[in-house]
């Protein structure tokens, strides 16, 4: 085998062309037993990538991809907590915060489980009294409403697992995410609440995040106008910070705020504390049973050889098709309303983790690196998107994603879901020949003109790439397997690509010019920094407000 990354890439590319003449028809007709050699079960779900452009000789290449990228030795220094995050020399140990208890997880000498243990036990303990009624508000009723308020990671993970385990939820309990600046968010969020129920948690790890404590400074101002005085605001205000004298200073107590540390990025950030939410809607037990899940997955990453590794073969077969065929999208697919926020979150997690152009050394990187995720809930998106996927110019690999059983079993509704979600599939695999579409006109007694006119646009050519994850049912344990999975996958891919997945300096620059523009808005005169096109725009808001 080729063990040097720029042959295996080589070969790789070399491998394409041979690859581009295939057509999935032919790779199943060849090989009747192709679900049975391409698919396998870890953690409760079933990966099916049987509908992939892929012949053993494709799979032995991008194999030969991840270990001339020393994936082995890369997968041992997460979770042993070597600093992989390069950029910003700290360790990646978003896996021990699932660890189990017994788990020995080293970093800088200091074993982290006993620390995780703690502030989850806190958590825990605050969640309880919540739910139980044992915490009340300033008028001694118990809470009914809680807002968490941050964003990226400090929202997207929480209220993604808060929906998705909506029938796991304290239906005494009502949930509410507050992200975006705008002030139509928090006003709106407020607008149905009252406040000697509600409780307010602010995620921000240095409490000083420009959205979050904009609106965690609104949500305190409303507080305090309703409820009449700011000493009720320790009852009512958590926080999940490491930032213990800010905190105070907002009128939070200090037993109310709980923490995280530098080596749990926010994007992986939903098992550590910022998981609150999530504990409060859905309880301790079913809180672990999300942890175990995720647990699970990674004992099936860290130890499955890479032809029989979920999250690995999810990888290179994304690889295969950004590098060898030039995608540029993902769609994320879920058949199951619960999963509605999941593409956003793995929108996140896969975009901000390797949307980068330079590798781990700083050189440029030569391969192209993460493509645009996006989705929507399937059967929704068949009737907006899906004609792209089926008869576009442009190939889109997707992933599809169902529960064999559903939480609300209603009828035939369940019957129904699932057969469209086989039945895309299929019809992405084997499309329609223009001999079917002809046959089929003819049955229907179409004149030869009109036939000639219609059957161009009826032709499927098929050959669309998907994966099929399955699952039981969607529970605690699920979720947390399946979020694992796609953060696999995405460090995998990192990894191959020799990018620093933990970092996203991409987003400073535009965080930096904000804070500069923020004092020249003050005041109606016009300003006359910037390039043009901004000043404009500045100058034209300035001009409009002040009308």
């Amino acid at each position: 085998m080729n063990r040097t990354p720029a042959r295996a890439w080589q070969a790789l590319h070399d491998h394409i062309p041979d690859l581009k003449k295939l057509h999935l028809r032919d790779l199943f007709a060849a090989h009747p037993r192709r679900f049975e050699d391409c698919s396998l079960e870890a953690a409760g779900l079933l990966l099916d990538y049987s509908k992939n452009l892929l012949t053993p000789r494709t799979l032995e290449l991008l194999l030969d991809l991840a270990r001339a990228a020393d994936l082995s030795g890369w997968i041992e220094k997460m979770f042993r907590g070597e600093k992989i995050n390069v950029t910003e020399n700290r360790a990646v140990l978003h896996t021990a915060l699932r660890a189990d208890a017994r788990d020995r997880v080293l970093c800088d000498g200091r074993d982290v489980v006993p620390d995780i243990a703690a502030v989850r036990n806190a958590c825990c303990r605050f969640a309880e009294s919540v739910r139980n009624g044992e915490r009340r508000g300033y008028t001694d009723k118990p809470f009914t409403d809680i807002v968490n308020i941050g964003i990226g990671g400090s929202d997207l993970g929480p209220a993604m697992a808060c929906e998705a385990l909506t029938p796991f939820g304290a239906p005494h309990l009502r949930m509410h995410f507050v992200s975006n600046v705008d002030g139509t968010h928090i006003s709106e969020t407020l607008k149905n609440l009252q406040p000697d129920t509600s409780l307010f948690i602010i995620a921000s790890k240095t409490f000083t995040t420009l959205e979050t404590m904009t609106n965690a400074r609104t949500a305190r101002q409303w507080f305090i106008q309703k409820s009449g005085s700011p000493e009720h605001v320790a009852a009512h205000f958590a926080a999940v910070s490491t930032n213990r004298e800010a905190v105070r200073a907002f009128g939070i107590d200090p037993a109310s705020m709980f923490g995280f540390w530098d080596w749990v990025g926010g994007r992986y950030s939903v098992w550590s504390a910022i998981g609150l939410p999530v504990m409060l809607a859905i309880g301790e037990r079913n809180f672990r049973d999300f942890l175990s899940g995720a647990h699970a997955m990674d004992g099936h990453f860290r130890s499955a050889p890479f032809e029989r590794n979920i999250p690995v073969l999810l990888a290179l077969i994304g690889i295969l098709y950004r590098n060898g065929f030039g995608c540029q999208t993902h769609a994320i697919l879920p058949y199951d309303q619960y999963l509605r926020r999941l593409p956003a979150y793995i929108q996140q997690l896969d975009m901000e983790s390797n949307g980068k152009h330079v590798t781990r050394s700083g050189t440029r990187c030569e391969a192209a690196t993460g493509p645009v995720i996006w989705g929507a809930p399937g059967t929704d998106g068949q009737h907006a998107f899906f004609q792209l996927i089926h008869q576009g110019s442009t190939l889109i690999p997707a992933d599809f994603l169902a529960p064999a059983a559903s939480l609300n079993p209603v009828g035939l509704h369940h019957t129904l879901l699932l057969a469209n979600f086989f039945a895309q599939t299929e019809a992405l695999m084997n499309g329609r020949t223009e001999e079917e579409v002809r046959a089929g006109l003819a049955a229907g007694n179409m004149s030869p003109s009109d036939m000639d006119f219609q059957a161009p646009h009826r032709v499927f050519d098929g050959n669309r790439p998907t994966n099929s994850i399955m699952f039981k049912q969607l529970d605690p344990r699920t979720l947390g397997a399946l979020i694992a999975m796609y953060e696999h996958k995405v460090f995998t891919q990192g990894i191959i690509w020799d990018i620093c997945s933990f970092d996203q300096w991409g987003v400073e620059l535009g965080k930096q010019l904000a804070q500069a523009i923020i004092p020249e808005l003050d005041g109606p005169d016009p300003v006359a920094t910037h390039d043009s096109s901004t000043r404009g725009l500045i100058n034209t808001f300035k001009r409009w407000r002040s009308e």
